[in-house]
């Protein structure tokens, strides 16, 4: 059978070709700009520490640390795209990273009827930028596809033998069965009413992060009394 001589190329190119050639253009883009911006706060602290006063200066400290940070998360985007994941492992503290994390989702939605509950969260061993992405995915997606009683998180950890299992769980809307087999596609996104269109690569780079970082994640359980996601990360 003789192909279509109308399908362009990119149209045979696979799922993880697509979501690397994503990752790589996005990543490459933002570098500049966050460069400068970290740059420049740099400059501002600087010339103006001595005018400003302590919540100015940890505001201006704040952007800088923020960009930085994004340049680090950019640059591992990169890594991962171009199929050697940069991965750069240090001491962890997991809880401080959650409500980091939390922090700053719920000031970025402004939500103010949303409770975490952190239940014995480990110091780990693993790469903060990647690590801290993958929460973010996974509280993003409780922020947003919650039900209409006060939302609760619930982020656990426990130890079996060379593994951490770490459980966020939720009382949200729960995912459809229908849709449960669909939700680590590239570029789907779980139909919701009144959510804003996304890339819908959320919980397929959260699941790539972690097999960067040894580890797996997987839908442990949803219904209509909300879902549960597990991470398994080695611990060493």
């Amino acid at each position: 059978m003789s192909s279509n001589p109308t399908r362009r190329p990119e149209e045979d190119d696979s799922s993880e070709e697509r979501i690397k050639r994503f990752l790589a253009t996005a990543s490459h883009d933002l570098q500049s700009p966050l460069r400068h911006i970290a740059m420049y706060a740099e400059l501002l602290l600087d010339d103006l520490e001595a005018a400003l006063d302590g919540e100015q200066l940890q505001s201006l400290r704040m952007i800088m640390e923020k960009a930085q940070a994004a340049q680090r998360l950019t640059k591992a985007l990169m890594s991962l795209a171009g199929g050697a994941p940069q991965v750069t492992p240090e001491e962890v503290d997991l809880q401080a990273l959650a409500e980091n994390v939390w922090g700053e989702l719920t000031d970025e939605t402004a939500v103010s009827d949303a409770t975490l509950e952190i239940q014995g969260l480990p110091f780990l061993r693993s790469d903060p930028a990647l690590l801290g992405l993958v929460l973010r995915h996974l509280l993003t997606n409780a922020l947003t596809y919650r039900s209409e009683a006060p939302l609760h998180v619930v982020i656990s950890a426990e130890r079996e033998v060379a593994d951490w299992f770490i459980r966020i769980s939720d009382n949200g809307a729960g995912i459809d069965p229908v849709y449960q087999e669909r939700i680590f596609e590239p570029f789907w996104k779980l139909p919701k009413a009144g959510t804003v269109p996304g890339a819908g690569l959320g919980l397929t780079t959260a699941r790539e992060f972690l097999a960067a970082l040894g580890g797996d994640l997987s839908l442990e359980h949803s219904d209509q009394s909300g879902s549960r996601f597990l991470i398994r990360l080695p611990v060493a």
